[in-house]
């Protein structure tokens, strides 16, 4: 067996729960305190190779700079000798988008709910000074209470001293605003209200309000604002959504506007805001001025063999409580970054059916302990599709395969992920009733 201990510092280090070109997100525990967050770990190397020092330093001081209940809170930033830690509050409830997929379109007044929560968190961000500039569903997460959190401020901008427009085109294309799209400048706060109207629009529609396969079609439907409000949308939605979804930005409505709106103003509580202490970036500056004395201690203990055991902290979790039916049962994990199966075969042959199934279906794959990594093209042909499975022991001889988007759409991945199962139902176990407590026994003692 691969029996694995990690300590960062006063952390202890679990499962990794996201992946991306650059960065890892890890399951961590507070151990002072019990708390559970989200460690994104970052190689030092790759940071200077890609000379993304500057992005991320802007990045690590925005999340502390936008405190706020609708945002990702981050606590601190740690550094060892190679690596940079960001410590994020950990939102258990997954991507407002997986909701939308499961579900489909949501009730104009649950919809509505998380517009306002939404407006309150970019209303913040652009009294800071901060634009996100990458608003998407995606990066809408729901903590366990089902309160939205805005997250990932990796494209965001402050504004530089005497710079009144942005340049930077960025971004997922289907939200961008459209002068955002013509290279000659755009205001960060009128192009991040645009990316909201789309939003508010996929809640109620379950669908995208501008979508094709093709860019350049794509761009020019965005451009023109040539897009139709379904029947069931009220009269009040559709005004509003038409008067945010204004291509003109200097006449698009302002988030002051939003707030007016009577549509908007329906059961509206804005968020209590506690009293704002001074933000501290002492630690971001030790971190990038590489001050040797702050390094955080790291510790790996690793005995060598099958894949990693998955313990009885991490299954509770990754279940959010006792209730273990979400691992077995595919429909109940919509609310989920990842997606998971379970399995009795050995190890060995789950990696190699994984690996027979992607090849199949032309994607690139590559395997390493116990983990491997799938690659393609997306459906439009924009960009790339990865997705990472890694298989843990969760009991003697039963497996657990988490599978979790690296790159691309998370309406493409839902797909895919549905399609690929299909195609591992050798080797996907389904227990029968009752078997959940005994193997919750098991998986605890």
């Amino acid at each position: 067996m691969k029996k694995l201990t990690r300590k960062v510092g006063k952390y202890e280090v679990g499962r990794t729960i996201g992946e991306g070109t650059f960065a890892k997100v890890k399951f961590a525990s507070n151990r002072e305190t019990g708390e559970s967050v989200a460690m994104k770990v970052m190689a030092k190397s790759t940071i200077l190779k890609h000379r993304m020092v500057d992005q991320i330093k802007r990045e690590i001081s925005i999340m502390k700079i936008v405190r706020h209940p609708n945002i990702v809170r981050l606590h601190e930033v740690l550094a060892s000798r190679t690596k940079i830690y960001i410590i994020l509050e950990f939102v258990t409830g997954g991507e407002l988008f997986d909701k939308i997929v499961h579900q489909g379109r949501l009730s104009e007044n649950e919809a509505r709910r998380y517009f306002q929560q939404l407006i309150d968190a970019v209303a913040h961000c652009h009294h800071k000074g901060v634009y996100h500039r990458d608003l998407k569903p995606e990066n809408l997460l729901l903590d366990s209470f089902g309160k939205l959190k805005v997250s990932d401020f990796g494209l965001s901008a402050l504004p530089q001293k005497g710079v009144g427009l942005l340049h930077t085109t960025c971004g997922t294309p289907n939200y961008v605003a459209p002068e955002v799209l013509t290279h000659q400048g755009y205001d960060g706060a009128a192009a991040d209200v645009w990316s909201c109207g789309v939003i508010l629009y996929v809640l109620m529609a379950g669908y995208l309000p501008f979508d094709e396969i093709d860019l350049p079609t794509l761009y020019k439907k965005i451009n023109a604002a040539e897009y139709t409000c379904p029947f069931w949308f009220s009269p009040g939605a559709k005004a509003l959504i038409d008067k945010i979804l204004d291509p003109n930005p200097r006449t698009r409505i302002k988030i002051e506007g939003i707030r007016k709106d009577s549509w908007f103003r329906k059961n509206y509580v804005p968020v209590q805001q506690s009293e704002e202490s001074e933000v501290n970036l002492d630690d971001v500056q030790a971190v990038f001025d590489d001050i040797e004395d702050k390094y955080v201690a790291e510790k790996s203990e690793t005995s060598e063999g099958g894949p990693l055991i998955m313990n009885a902290f991490e299954m509770i979790t990754l279940s959010q409580g006792l209730n273990l039916s979400a691992l077995f049962d595919r429909q109940q994990d919509y609310v989920k970054r990842q997606t998971r199966f379970v399995s009795r075969k050995p190890a060995k042959i789950i990696i190699s059916t994984i690996e027979a199934v992607a090849e199949s279906m032309s994607l690139k794959v590559h395997t390493r302990n116990y983990k491997t990594r799938l690659e393609g093209i997306s459906e439009n042909k924009a960009g790339s599709f990865a997705v990472v499975l890694e298989v843990f022991e969760v009991a003697p001889s039963l497996f657990m395969v988490d599978v979790r988007k690296a790159a691309g759409d998370t309406l493409e991945y839902h797909k895919f992920y549905k399609k690929f199962c299909c195609n591992l139902e050798d080797i996907i176990w389904k227990p029968k009733e009752g078997e959940h407590s005994n193997l919750l026994r098991t998986m605890t003692c």
